[in-house]
């Protein structure tokens, strides 16, 4: 029996939520001794990398263009709102 639709949404969401700490953290521990301005700088180049990695190089095989099109641009505004939220903790 396939999980329902909210079940699928919690474990979505349980997902999200679990990656973007871990990412915080690593990011947070690689790039603070350098200063806000670095830190910044750093998640900028991390994102336009990781953007421009989705559009050219994600091969989705066996789905339509229109599918392969719309995860793209889910996984790019994914990787903007998340690399966006970390903000420079000063402690």
């Amino acid at each position: 029996m396939a999980p329902d639709r909210n079940e699928l949404q919690a474990i979505n969401t349980a997902w999200q939520i679990a990656i973007q700490e871990i990412l915080r953290m690593v990011i947070r521990d690689m790039y603070h001794a350098g200063g806000e301005t670095e830190f910044k700088t750093h998640i900028k180049r991390i994102e336009e990398a990781a953007v421009e990695s989705i559009r050219t190089d994600l091969r989705l095989r066996g789905t339509d263009e229109w599918t392969e099109v719309l995860v793209k641009e889910r996984a790019s505004n994914f990787v903007t709102t998340l690399l966006t939220s970390f903000s420079y903790d000063r402690a």
